[in-house]
C-alpha cells in the first residue's frame, strides 16, 4: 500500500478509536470519523473528516474502502455492520478493532464473506497511552485482505507490535488469552501489594514499587503504572475497592473449559475481581489504580460498563 492510500474511516471514537484516529491523523494519513457523541476538538483541530453518514464513507473513500469499528462488543457490532453494508461494494473491508468474542467474528466474518465484504478481527492493545502513539494489533481474516490494511496497521503500532494471527477469529481469540494473562498479572501484583501493606513495620510502598522497576525479575509496564498510581493517589485508601470489568475474560474461562485446558490462575483473577465487589481489600484498590491508569477504567461500581459486560457476547458460546 503507497503512502497515497493510506486512508480509512473509522466508526466510534471513545478512548480507543480516537486514540487510533489522532494517531494516524499526526502521521499524515487521511481519516474519515463518525461517532455518536460530538467530535472531540482536538480530532478536528488535527483534520478529521466529520462524516454525519455513512453513505459519506462510500462517496469519499478510495476502494477499497477500509473502516475500523472501535465499538462496544455485542449487539451494537451488528447493528454498525448492518447500517453500513448497504453502503460498501465487493471488495471493502471492515475492521473489528474492539473487544468482539472471537466466536462472533468467525460468523459475522462468515455473513459478510457471502457478500463480497471482508471483516478482519483486530485485537488491540496497549491501553489508551498506545492508541495514541503506537498500539500493539493481533489480526485474524482472510490473508489476502489482511494484506491490503498491513501498510495502516504497521504505521499505527509500535516497532514489533503486531502480528498476523491467522484465519477468522484469530485475532480476537489472541487477544482474549491476552486479556486473561493481564488479569493474573494485576492479580498477582495486587497481592503483592497486600502484603507490602500488611508487613510487621511501615514500609515506604511507592519506594519499594520504584525499586521493582528497575532490574528486577519483576518490572513491568504494570509495575511502572502501579507506582505512579500509588503516589498520584498517595496510597490506596482514597481508591474504591470495587473492580469493574466488561466481562470479556469469563468467554476465555467457557473456552477454556470446552477446551479442557486448566487455566487456574486466571479463572482464580476473575473470581478474584467478583469478591472485590462485595469487600474492601488492599489488593483490590491496586488493581483498580493500575486499570485506571493503562486503560482509562473508571472507579468503582459502572452501570454502563456493568450493562456492556451483560450485553457484550452474541452468540453466547462458539460452535463451528
Amino acid at each position: 500500500m503507497s503512502d497515497e492510500q493510506l486512508e480509512f474511516g473509522i466508526i466510534g471514537l471513545g478512548k480507543m478509536g480516537d486514540g487510533v484516529a489522532l494517531q494516524a491523523l499526526r502521521k499524515g494519513m487521511r481519516v474519515l470519523g463518525s461517532d455518536i457523541k460530538r467530535m472531540p476538538q482536538e480530532l478536528l483541530d488535527a483534520g478529521i473528516v466529520v462524516v454525519s453518514d455513512y453513505r459519506q464513507f462510500r462517496e469519499k473513500l478510495s476502494r477499497a474502502r477500509i473502516i475500523f469499528l472501535y465499538v462496544p462488543a455485542g449487539k451494537i457490532v451488528d447493528t454498525v455492520i448492518d447500517e453500513l453494508v448497504p453502503y460498501l461494494d465487493q471488495g471493502d473491508i471492515i475492521i473489528d478493532g474492539g473487544n468482539s468474542y472471537w466466536g462472533d467474528s468467525i460468523h459475522r466474518h462468515q455473513r459478510l464473506r457471502e457478500i463480497g465484504i471482508h471483516l478482519i478481527d483486530l485485537g488491540t492493545s496497549g491501553g489508551i497511552k498506545g492508541a495514541y502513539h503506537g498500539a500493539c494489533f493481533m489480526a485474524g481474516g482472510d490473508r489476502h485482505a489482511v494484506r491490503q490494511v498491513e501498510g495502516i496497521l504497521l504505521n499505527l503500532a509500535v516497532q514489533g507490535g503486531y502480528v498476523y494471527a491467522g484465519a477468522s477469529g484469530a485475532g480476537h481469540f489472541t487477544k482474549l488469552v491476552h486479556n486473561g494473562i493481564e488479569f493474573g498479572m494485576l492479580q498477582a501484583i495486587a497481592e503483592g501489594v497486600e502484603l507490602l501493606e500488611n508487613y510487621k513495620d511501615k514500609l515506604d510502598v511507592a519506594e519499594v514499587l520504584r525499586c521493582w522497576r528497575h532490574g528486577s525479575v519483576i518490572r513491568s509496564w504494570l509495575i511502572d503504572l502501579m507506582e505512579e498510581a500509588y503516589r498520584t493517589e498517595g496510597g490506596l485508601d482514597k481508591v474504591p475497592a470495587y473492580v469493574e470489568d466488561t466481562g470479556e475474560v469469563n468467554w476465555l474461562i467457557a473456552d477454556a473449559l470446552r477446551m479442557e485446558i486448566p487455566i487456574p490462575a486466571i479463572s482464580l483473577a476473575v473470581m478474584q475481581l467478583l469478591i472485590s465487589r462485595d469487600k474492601k481489600e488492599y489488593w483490590a484498590r491496586a488493581i483498580a489504580m493500575m486499570r485506571q491508569k493503562f486503560g482509562g477504567h473508571t472507579y468503582g461500581a459502572s452501570e454502563p460498563i456493568s450493562r456492556e459486560r451483560r450485553e457484550g457476547q452474541v452468540s453466547g458460546t462458539y460452535h463451528g
